[in-house]
């Protein structure tokens, strides 16, 4: 069975307009905002292993994308959150292209397989600039959640 987005995002786990200033706000920002999303765990644990990610290099694909994303031993299932910034912010994006949309991906510790087929995934979405383009232009948490699960990218 194919993956979609649908299949890990929720509405709740979907923000239009976060204000972040730095990758280190956006990340602690989107930790504090998950932690309630995933029981048994904490912000800090959260970031913690974020940030590990980052340090092996960073997440922003171009294109004003990051895909943060890490495994976490308290994660039961996939979980997604989308995030439009209200300004991009410098992600030390391998384009060097400031970053104002991000898909925070956590998967449980041992799903090695799901993780890097969710990942390929979610970088044919946004390297697709019709799907870029068209959650740019949404209006509000909910657009911007019904666009992006409703997408579907041309054969």
């Amino acid at each position: 069975m194919t993956q979609t987005i649908a299949d890990i995002l929720t509405l709740e786990r979907t923000q239009l307009g976060a204000h972040c200033t730095s990758k280190k706000r956006l990340l602690e920002h989107v930790s504090d905002f998950l932690s309630g999303h995933i029981a048994d765990t904490t912000a800090d644990e959260i970031y913690d292993n974020l940030i590990t990610r980052e340090k092996l290099g960073s997440t922003g694909i171009g294109e004003g994308i990051a895909i943060p994303h890490s495994r976490l031993r308290q994660c039961v299932n996939t979980v997604g959150a989308l995030f439009l910034l209200d300004e991009a912010i410098d992600f030390d994006a391998i384009d060097r292209q400031p970053v104002d949309l991000i898909f925070v991906l956590l998967v449980p510790e041992e799903a090695t397989e799901e993780h890097l087929k969710t990942l390929s995934m979610l970088a044919t979405l946004f390297n697709d600039p019709n799907f870029r383009s068209t959650l740019r232009h949404a209006n509000d948490t909910q657009n911007l959640y019904d666009l992006a699960i409703q997408f579907k990218v041309p054969a």
